[in-house]
């Protein structure tokens, strides 16, 4: 089976970003929900079960910029749909967000 592991950093702020409510989906049913450690990190997020197919990942970021005491003035949240190979050990899906931009990749 593939884990599943994500990153979510606050480039506005140059830090991680604790507090990110991040939930895996597969289809429309929820898998796995979890809040970003105080490093921005959720090390396991589905309990290393994923199968093929294709996924999805949901960040609410507006709980997120109002425990730091800032609008969210254009994102709310922010949905990554994305395939797996189950004969990949692990997926790594880091986040970089601002108030008003994001961007995300395969990392290692």
């Amino acid at each position: 089976m593939t884990s599943l592991s994500t990153h979510v950093l606050d480039t506005e702020r140059g830090m991680p970003a604790p507090g990110v409510r991040v939930t895996l989906y597969r289809g429309e049913r929820a898998l796995a929900e979890a809040l970003t450690e105080h490093n921005g990190r959720i090390t396991d997020l589905g309990g290393g079960a994923l199968e093929n197919g294709t996924y999805r990942l949901e960040f609410e970021l507006t709980t997120y910029l109002a425990a730091q005491g800032r609008a969210a003035p254009f994102l709310q949240r922010v949905l990554l749909e994305f395939r797996v190979d189950a004969s990949q050990p692990h997926y790594h899906v880091p986040l970089l967000i601002t108030a008003y931009a994001c961007t995300s990749y395969l990392g290692s």
